[in-house]
């Protein structure tokens, strides 16, 4: 692939000229006068993408990973904090108060005496209820710890192309200079006077206004 990075003018179009060229760690951009063109030899899929210039709405280094692990965490979490903090909170003992259906004689000679024991057992539970619940607030909590672990082990800061109605095109992990080859690429990709997406979502915002 670094052949063919080398090479570009052998894919360019008819009336196509290179602009720029970029090196971020093994991958190269190359951008031209009609589109983006990304040799990216150790990412996943194809080893060479394009993009047409108009389609690419940024250019950002973003940090994403596998997010169902993170929901998973953090749907198990939200659940732990509630029942953690019911079970905490609430007495259920103090509200049910003193109940005792088998201290009566009566209960043998009408023969409901096994059905009141029943209904005795399970006020019993009752009574427990806010420790169950704690208990298990507590285990869903150390439970979501984990998801959310894997979540940040397979997170990734990437360099990326924002492509508008299409998937972002990642170009290559982050680097130190990662800023400057962001500020190169926007250069080269964007005409001027116009900014990037990310330029425009900062200027809508009050707190940089205020900078």
């Amino acid at each position: 692939m670094a052949d063919w990075s080398d090479r570009v003018e052998e894919l360019l179009y008819e009336g196509e000229a290179v602009s720029e060229r970029v090196a971020a760690g093994d991958a190269h951009v190359v951008v031209t006068t009609h589109r983006v063109l990304a040799f990216t030899p150790q990412m996943d899929g194809e080893n060479f993408r394009q993009v047409e210039r108009p389609n690419v709405t940024d250019v950002a280094v973003r940090s994403d990973g596998e997010t169902r692990f993170l929901l998973a965490g953090l749907r198990a979490g939200l659940f732990g904090v509630v029942l953690l903090g019911v079970g905490l909170l609430v007495d259920f003992g103090a509200l049910m108060g003193d109940i005792d259906l088998t201290d009566t004689g009566s209960t043998g000679q009408l023969g409901i005496g096994g059905i009141l024991g029943m209904v005795q057992g399970m006020i019993s539970i009752i009574y427990s209820l806010d420790d169950y619940m704690a208990m298990i607030g507590a285990l869903l909590l150390l439970a979501g710890l984990v998801p959310i672990a894997v979540y940040l082990y397979s997170r990734e800061t990437r360099l990326v192309l924002s492509i508008a109605g299409g998937e972002d095109l990642p170009i290559a992990a982050s680097t130190e200079d990662a800023g400057e080859t962001v500020g190169r690429l926007r250069d080269a990709i964007f005409p001027d006077g116009v900014s990037s997406a990310s330029d425009d979502r900062r200027s809508l915002d009050p707190l940089d206004r205020l900078g």
